[in-house]
């Protein structure tokens, strides 16, 4: 927990916009790879090491949120 307080939000939500959706076009990696896992298809290691690659800051972020949340929640009792 030590390791996800030092990181600033900031940082989390820049990471999670450049690395969790790049490239940008046709459509974000990490889109493509959620499609792909829902349709069954994701099965080839570079598929899989794509999506963990860019699915990482998009978790990273959910988790500096709960940190926050949970924070709030315990200061206020």
């Amino acid at each position: 927990m030590q390791i996800l307080d030092r990181i600033s939000l900031t940082v989390a939500l820049v990471m999670a916009l450049t690395l969790g959706l790049a490239p940008f076009t046709p459509e974000p990696h990490v889109w493509e790879k959620l499609k792909m896992l829902a349709a069954g298809r994701l099965s080839r290691p570079i598929d899989i090491f794509d999506l963990a690659l860019h699915g990482v800051p998009w978790l990273l972020l959910a988790a500096k949120l709960l940190r926050l949340v949970s924070l709030k929640a315990r200061s206020r009792s």
